[in-house]
């Protein structure tokens, strides 16, 4: 069973093709170079690699814009190139998922161009459309602030078409039988050049009613499990990893209550409470996330993220809460996005405090689920505020203090690499930091080697433990006759704390596997002062912890 559910206790990797190496020095990242990158993710320890769109498209979205979903963008190389990662890849033991964009397509689509030139045409339904521009075109925006409308007249029929996101990205109508059926042809051909599952696109929109008519979308969860049954059907252990930022009572109809659709989805509510605990050291809200989302099935699971390419979203918490974390993480407009979330990356946010990035990332690692990486946080890479909405936080990797990062050879890359301040290439590299035994990229080779040690966290039962103080967070897990009991103190102070890991007499000893400094109960209760951003990792009972492990 643990062979056959891979993604339970996983590192997944998220980067873009076109940020990460240039091999062709025409500044776009490219396969060739993500496969001579290789080695370097496997040393870090990733086991799966979590690729943003490269099919081919205009750009206009980064890639989220397909105008063919059976090609490589020519920028990035040709479809051989991709099979060459992806065999490369497989001979590391890293899996690699891919973006699955089916919401909507390029509005230079070959099926979107044929649909707006003919009224008759066999992919006029495969959009949505109205005659009217609808009474509610003007509600639903994805992008508030940014985008204006979600229906725009096609001047071509003279009929307005459905785009929840931008524009120039018209809705697949996904309740067509001849759409769904295309949606697995295009997952079965990937899968047939080596990817071992997908990251399905903004999910609830997917799988949502559409229409001028439509006022409140219902959501066709029938489709999740047709999507499923294809993916095992062809390839057994292949999976989809769903975007559904949605509210916790709904976790399950994405799950599936007999985990009979999306086998991971990503944990929107823990995300946006955990930068909550990070701004006010209260970590309530946090224990009560991670209880609301407790329930899943036995094939379920949880990808556990910091950030991601997209805004860090706040839309889920008070207006009290988020104007806190605003004012913590993103007090300036110019680093907030949407009127909801903020658009920097991890290390700004955190005034570049080691300790705080840290506890920050021993939290993720330690949170029940999948912990998700992305590209650069390994080494503590920083954002570039000039730069319009998102692309801020999508600058180049920065592999070493040569021109341009090492990034590439050209003149000029798809986005500037960041060159000035504490975040700049020629002093924050990972050539630098390898060589560096406490630099963050050997501190998270190290956290990881740890993360993978511990399949209790993937797979086991989780208790939230009472230590009397709300700015610390115990956490005891439990799998298979082990326990881990991990703890963080998000105060800027030391904390002495008091708690029982409530697992009798194995847990009078707690042996720390990060650092070495057990702790003995006295009483039955453990006694510990935690330095200010703090973490501790503990085994309880004793490092022969592999011989008393069961087999069920």
């Amino acid at each position: 069973m643990i062979n056959d559910l891979w993604y339970k206790n996983a590192i997944v990797y998220c980067l873009s093709v076109e940020t990460f190496m240039d091999s062709n020095g025409d500044g776009v990242g490219d396969f060739q170079g993500l496969q001579r990158r290789l080695d370097y993710l496997a040393g870090l320890g990733v086991n799966a690699i979590w690729l943003m769109p490269f099919q081919t498209s205009p750009g206009r979205d980064d890639g989220y814009d397909v105008s063919d979903y059976y090609n490589v963008d020519p920028r990035y190389g040709t479809l051989g190139d991709f099979v060459e990662f992806t065999h490369g890849a497989k001979q590391r033991g890293i899996r690699v998922l891919i973006d699955l964009v089916v919401n909507h397509t390029s509005n230079e689509h070959p099926w979107f161009l044929e649909a707006c030139s003919d009224k008759n045409s066999r992919y006029r339904d495969w959009y949505v459309w109205s005659d009217k521009k609808p009474a509610n075109a003007d509600e639903g925006m994805v992008f508030p602030g940014v985008q204006k409308t979600t229906w725009t007249r096609d001047k071509t029929s003279g009929e307005y078409y459905f785009h929840r996101f931008y524009d120039f990205q018209p809705d697949l109508n996904t309740a067509n039988p001849h759409v769904q059926a295309e949606i697995l042809k295009i997952m079965g051909f990937w899968l047939q050049l080596g990817v071992s599952g997908f990251r399905m696109d903004a999910v609830p929109f997917v799988i949502a009613e559409k229409g001028a008519e439509v006022k409140r979308p219902k959501e066709q969860f029938d489709m999740l499990r047709t999507f499923r049954e294809f993916l095992q059907w062809r390839m057994g252990d292949s999976i989809i990893l769903a975007e559904a930022n949605v509210v916790p009572k709904e976790n399950l109809q994405y799950f599936g209550d007999d985990g009979d659709r999306m086998q991971m989805m990503f944990n929107f509510h823990v995300n946006q409470s955990l930068f909550y605990a990070l701004a006010s050291a209260d970590t309530r809200p946090l224990a009560k996330a991670m209880d609301a989302t407790r329930e899943r099935p036995h094939t379920g699971q949880w990808g556990i993220f910091l950030r991601n390419h997209d805004e860090l979203d706040l839309g889920r918490l008070s207006e009290s809460q988020r104007q806190q974390v605003f004012s913590a993480f993103g007090p300036d407009k110019s680093m907030q996005l949407y009127d909801r979330g903020i658009r920097r990356r991890l290390a700004p946010m955190l005034g570049g405090d080691t300790r705080r990035l840290k506890l920050a990332y021993s939290l993720m690692y330690s949170l029940p689920g999948t912990p998700v990486l992305r590209y650069g946080d390994e080494i503590g890479m920083g954002d570039d505020l000039t730069l319009p909405e998102r692309n801020c936080a999508r600058t180049p990797m920065q592999w070493s203090n040569e021109p341009k990062g090492g990034f590439t050879k050209g003149n000029k890359p798809v986005l500037p690499v960041i060159e000035k301040g504490p975040y700049g290439f020629e002093h924050l590299n990972v050539a630098f930091q390898r060589r560096d035994a406490q630099s963050m990229l050997n501190w998270t080779e190290r956290m990881i080697r740890m993360r993978k040690e511990a399949p209790e966290i993937g797979w086991g039962t989780f208790e939230v433990l009472d230590c009397g103080d709300a700015g610390v967070l115990a956490m005891r897990y439990d799998w298979r006759n082990n326990a881990v009991v991990i703890i963080h103190n998000f105060h800027d102070k030391p904390v002495e704390i008091t708690f029982d890991a409530g697992i009798g007499d194995d847990g009078d000893m707690l042996i720390d596997i990060a650092d070495g400094t057990n702790s003995q109960a006295t009483g039955g209760k453990h006694h510990m002062v935690v330095e200010p951003y703090g973490y501790r990792w503990y085994r309880a009972g004793g490092l022969d912890y592999l011989l008393k492990r069961s087999d069920v």
